[in-house]
């Protein structure tokens, strides 16, 4: 049996410290990006595809390594500077 693995890469955004913690949370277009992926996905599965699992990356906004804290990756919004809290943005749901 052939296994062909899948990851759906994160989408990036730029890290606007001006955004109000409402705006920060409001991540249309990655839930626009994620939907369009998996509605491939499913269609590909359709089609016979063998899909064993599915993750999108990343959990948290997080220091890349070529940009430092300039972008954010998460699905998760971490304020830096309110003691690291954590916020659901809505592309958790």
């Amino acid at each position: 049996m052939n296994v062909i693995l899948v990851y759906i890469a994160g989408m990036d955004e730029f890290n606007n410290p001006k955004l109000s913690l409402k705006q920060a949370l409001d991540d249309a277009n990655r839930i626009d990006y994620y939907y369009r992926h998996l509605c491939y996905l499913q269609a590909a599965i359709k089609e016979g595809a063998n899909v064993q699992g599915y993750f999108a990356w990343s959990l948290l906004d997080n220091f890349e390594w070529r940009d430092g804290y300039t972008i954010w990756f998460g699905i998760n919004y971490i304020d830096y500077h309110n003691g690291l809290e954590r916020h659901s943005k809505l592309s958790t749901h």
